[in-house]
């Protein structure tokens, strides 16, 4: 069943994981300032991973089938230009993508808001 405070507190664990994870990598890397440019490449190439792997594809497309009038209807549910929007139906939640791809765009973007805070912090 699908339960949105899980699905939310996980996503929030990630997000602050990547925040924790920046301040780790930046704290142990700068240390002997050897592999300041190895560690930033594949820190670059993470980000990207898990962005490619986000966005490649398009939200699931999940179909409810509501009775109106006794006979059966479908109706997509989508957010945006393709949805049909009909009065006094409600849908109900849409889930967009999996739990495990959000919990990773999450993560990333914990991760790149960690390093910008550090960045500012060896600036100042």
């Amino acid at each position: 069943m699908f339960n949105p405070w899980r699905r939310l507190a996980l996503i929030t664990i990630s997000l602050l994981f990547g925040n924790f994870f920046a301040t780790a990598i930046s704290a142990t890397a700068g240390q002997a300032a050897k592999l300041d440019v190895t560690i930033s490449a594949m820190l670059v190439i993470l980000v990207e991973l898990i962005s490619w792997t986000y966005y490649r594809f398009r939200p699931r497309r999940r179909e409810i089938r509501l009775a109106q009038d006794d006979s059966p209807t479908v109706i997509p549910s989508l957010t945006g230009p393709d949805a049909i929007v009909q009065p006094g139906i409600d849908a109900g939640p849409v889930r967009s993508r999996s739990t495990v791809m959000e919990s990773l765009n999450a993560f990333k973007l914990g991760l790149i808001y960690g390093l910008f805070v550090e960045a500012f912090k060896l600036g100042s």
